[in-house]
């Protein structure tokens, strides 16, 4: 739980930072906005089986040929998914998420994939498997759905780390949908975030097996300490990443700033892990801003 802790200690003062620094850097901030779109795609559909490299997804959303065959399905997921994250990086802070709006982004998501489930909650007679764990009864869906909002609406007392977490582990413990379920899960994160003036988060493809244990840890404890973990080290993550553009850094690589600095890189890779340092993961490389 210290781990956590130390994450939650730290969001407040990152978010204060980051207001500081993107005073009148709006352009800035909407190319890193952009530019990240291919990374939240590639890794969202990664934690679900698509084969789509980070290279591949960037090609198929640029329109560009790939080298190999790609089937039509893992396409369109990618430009749905695409298009799901456009919508609520513009949208979030208008509209509250309701159910109408979650129905509204998987129709987005699904589209071109399952158009006979796009947009709408498990039916009479779809039940769906999740490991070990059997989603409730299709009936019992808009109701669980409508309680998860209202606690998260009627505990914004607490930490945003601790709200998001328990949100996602219920959404996805509910499963409303036949397909979909984890990428609109991920998306809701996000709208959730940005909605509330926060920045949004990339869960990645390499905390699979972390993010997996942490439903277990629900299913079975109905705890949240895995998800509180993952979620804050990955709002610290997107914050350590815009700050050291905002801020002006001099970006380089652990490994380029473990050599200027005459440091150990594997000590260096360990804190960036635990999200001691200033550290932010891109393209799967691990960087850090440091003096010019």
């Amino acid at each position: 739980m210290a781990k956590i802790l130390h994450v939650f200690n730290s969001i407040n003062r990152l978010r204060e930072r980051y207001y500081i620094a993107s005073v009148g850097k709006q352009s800035l901030l909407k190319l890193l906005s952009e530019a990240e779109v291919s990374e939240q795609v590639y890794n969202s559909n990664a934690i679900e089986n698509s084969t789509l490299t980070l290279e591949e997804t960037e090609k198929i959303l640029l329109q560009i040929n790939l080298d190999r065959y790609i089937t039509e399905r893992e396409i369109f997921e990618a430009k749905n998914l695409a298009r799901v994250v456009f919508y609520i990086n513009a949208k979030a802070k208008e509209q509250e998420l309701t159910l109408e709006i979650i129905l509204s982004l998987h129709k987005m998501l699904i589209a071109n994939i399952r158009d006979d489930i796009a947009g709408r909650f498990r039916k009479h007679g779809e039940w769906v498997r999740i490991a070990n764990h059997i989603a409730p009864d299709p009936k019992e869906v808009a109701e669980r759905l409508d309680k998860m909002l209202a606690g998260y609406n009627a505990n914004s007392h607490e930490n945003i780390i601790k709200r998001i977490a328990l949100l996602h582990l219920a959404f996805e413990h509910t499963h409303p949908f036949v397909d979909g379920n984890g990428r609109i899960g991920r998306v809701i994160n996000n709208y959730l975030l940005i909605r509330e003036g926060f920045v949004p988060v990339n869960i990645k493809f390499i905390d699979r097996k972390l993010y997996y244990e942490a439903f277990k840890e629900f299913d079975e404890k109905g705890v949240a300490e895995i998800m509180e973990e993952i979620v804050g080290k990955a709002l610290t993550n997107s914050y350590h990443k815009r700050l050291a553009y905002l801020e002006g850094a001099h970006i380089m690589t652990l490994a380029e700033y473990a050599k200027k600095n005459k440091v150990s890189h594997s000590n260096l890779i360990n804190k960036a892990n635990r999200q001691t340092i200033e550290a932010f993961l891109e393209k799967g490389v691990w960087k850090i801003g440091g003096n010019r």
